[in-house]
């Protein structure tokens, strides 16, 4: 054994001892804590990712770091009391995209088992419908129903569902991977990332899921199964709505015959996952917690800040009202434009196109969470882009937000982040251009 691979696996060995850290040890607002932790779990990343490394030796690291976590409550989340909440709804025979949680808590409220005021006062979505799709639901029941009413057994079967879910997105990436001519050792960029443990596993984010049943429609369209690949895909926006944005770009590579049969088979896969829930009543209150994301939720934004900052000159208020929808429409164009003028023949040019449509709309976003650079990276595997790495390492700037009481955010910590992001991007796009001159030079 080299003294690469010797320093490789002492540093995965200690990166086991930090992550317990993490799962047990480290509250949402001890920031100095989080960041020493998460500072030295992802150089060691870093070192293995660019070192001589078994993939299944990552492999079995990268599945024994989520392990790690399957007893701990989420530190750096209370998401998952929603997820409670909903799947407890469910259990109880309620739709839970009916009612707001505060009319389950009123005097004359049906009594629910499970439903309760310390439970309500948990949430921080007290004040919006649901805005979790079936495919998520479906978990949340589940993993009440198999919990025997604990919180922390329903964390317990979820976690281990996102779990499973994640060790099939690695063993995707892996054939994708293969089928593409990549060095397979691509897939450690994610299978290790302390991002994506962190935060998907450790946190409880859906992205787990939706990533993988992304990571099966792209794979099955390897094989032109199209009928298969929309079924996936319908899964994918069955668990998070973001996989819409990608249809433009599947319409472009597929034709209009090949993208009808996609199109109806993710259509009815997304009409018997809604249908028991769904009535126009319901639709219209998921669309009003949806348009409240786009013009009240602000968190790590980036040009949206800058915005924010030339309409409170220009007005002297806060213009997200009318901003947020404005970049929505932004973000809407270009994906459009995209999918109209680039030529997608492959597979593999098709995930570089959902990641510049993702990254697209994060840059425009109001709110970008660090979760939500998790799909980014896992496209960008394969490919030669790694800003999605560089973006994952600053990203846990963020929580340097909950450290103060009302939370406030870091705006020099944020102007980091992306400063530092924007530079990596920049450099990528001009090395990916001279490669292509070069190429084409000697062509």
């Amino acid at each position: 054994m080299t003294k690469s691979n010797i320093a490789a696996y002492t540093l995965l060995a200690l990166s086991a001892v930090a992550y317990l850290a993490l799962a047990y040890a480290t509250p949402r607002i001890a920031f100095t804590q989080l960041l020493l932790l998460y500072a030295f779990v992802f150089a060691a990343y870093l070192y293995v990712i660019n070192h001589r490394f078994s993939v299944w030796h990552g492999i079995a690291a990268a599945m024994f770091f989520r392990l790690l976590f399957l007893m701990a409550t989420p530190a750096l989340s209370d998401d998952y009391f929603r997820f409670v909440w909903d799947g407890r709804l469910l259990a109880a025979g309620i739709n839970p995209y009916a009612q707001l949680p505060s009319f389950f808590v009123k005097p004359d409220a049906p009594q629910l088992a499970g439903i309760t005021e310390a439970l309500y006062q948990n949430l921080n979505s007290q004040h919006y419908f649901s805005v979790y799709p079936p495919v998520a639901q479906a978990v949340f029941w589940l993993s009440v129903k198999l919990s025997l009413a604990s919180i922390t057994g329903s964390v317990v079967v979820m976690r281990l569902i996102l779990i499973l879910a994640e060790f099939g997105s690695i063993l995707l990436l892996l054939r994708l991977l293969r089928k593409m001519a990549l060095p397979e050792k691509h897939l450690l960029l994610y299978a290790l990332n302390p991002l994506v443990i962190l935060e998907l596993t450790g946190n409880l984010h859906f992205e787990a899921l939706m990533i993988f049943f992304l990571l099966v429609a792209l794979y099955q369209l390897l094989y032109q199964r199209v009928l298969i690949t929309g079924v996936a895909l319908g899964l994918a926006i069955g668990t998070k709505l973001l996989p819409l944005m990608f249809l433009p770009f599947l319409f472009r590579k597929l034709g209009v015959l090949k993208f009808t049969v996609l199109a109806a088979a993710m259509a009815l896969t997304l009409v018997l996952l809604f249908y028991p829930l769904v009535s126009l009543q319901l639709l219209q209150n998921i669309w009003q917690s949806i348009d409240l994301y786009f013009q009240q939720f602000e968190f790590n934004a980036s040009i949206y800040y800058l915005l924010r900052w030339f309409g409170f000159i220009l007005t002297g208020y806060n213009q997200i009202a009318v901003i947020g929808p404005l970049l929505s429409w932004v973000v809407l164009v270009s994906i459009l434009a995209l999918a109209s003028v680039k030529n997608i023949g492959s597979v593999r040019r098709l995930a570089g196109y959902m990641a510049v449509a993702l990254t697209i709309y994060l840059f425009l976003a109001t709110t970008v969470h660090p979760w939500y650079i998790s799909t980014v990276l896992a496209l960008t595997v394969l490919s030669q882009f790694r800003y999605a790495v560089v973006w994952s390492g600053l990203a846990i700037l963020t929580y340097a937000t909950y450290q103060h009481t009302p939370y406030k955010e870091d705006l020099l910590l944020v102007t980091l982040e992306y400063m530092l992001v924007f530079l990596w991007v920049m450099v990528e796009l001009y090395l990916y251009r001279q490669r292509r001159k070069h190429s084409n030079l000697k062509a």
